[in-house]
């Protein structure tokens, strides 16, 4: 019995994410996902750069432009900085998702930042859930370390 409730809960979570992307509203200025947060007090990209070069962690909120987005189902987005590199912004227990429509769009999130080592496998993962070629994919062969954000809430400001 205890076996058939794992298994009904299993399905009741995968029916969920599979039509979770049906169900996110479009990226329009004022539109937040997650936890309900406004705009005020973010830093920027750089900022954000500096602040861990000074710590090992912030928890704020920051803003930047989204560059990339899972095409999947929206469990993560990258964020441009000046050097070129996307930062990498997952969201807090798979809790919500990103529209496809969200590139492009300036954004504030709440959340915490963070210098981590991604895994060359995860690194995959990303790759393959954002659309990229198997040949861009094998070309992975290196973990790599950098800024990871774990976001709570976002809002799209414009």
């Amino acid at each position: 019995m205890k076996k058939l409730y794992v298994l009904l809960l299993g399905g009741l979570l995968c029916s969920t994410a599979t039509f979770a992307q049906q169900e996110i509203a479009p990226a329009q200025p004022g539109v937040t996902y997650g936890k309900s947060i406004n705009a005020e007090a973010a830093i920027g990209m750089a900022d954000l750069g500096a602040k861990l070069q000074a710590d090992t962690a912030y928890t704020g909120k920051i803003e930047g432009k989204v560059v990339e987005v899972c095409k999947k189902k929206g469990c993560f987005m990258k964020l441009e900085r000046a050097s070129g590199e996307p930062v990498m912004v997952k969201f807090k227990d798979y809790g919500f998702f990103m529209p496809q429509n969200i590139v492009g769009k300036t954004v504030v999130l709440e959340g915490v930042a963070k210098v981590n080592e991604t895994s060359v496998e995860r690194l995959k993962h990303f790759a393959e859930d954002a659309g990229k070629s198997k040949e861009e994919i094998a070309k992975i062969t290196q973990p790599k370390k950098d800024i990871v954000i774990v976001a709570d809430g976002v809002v799209v400001v414009k």
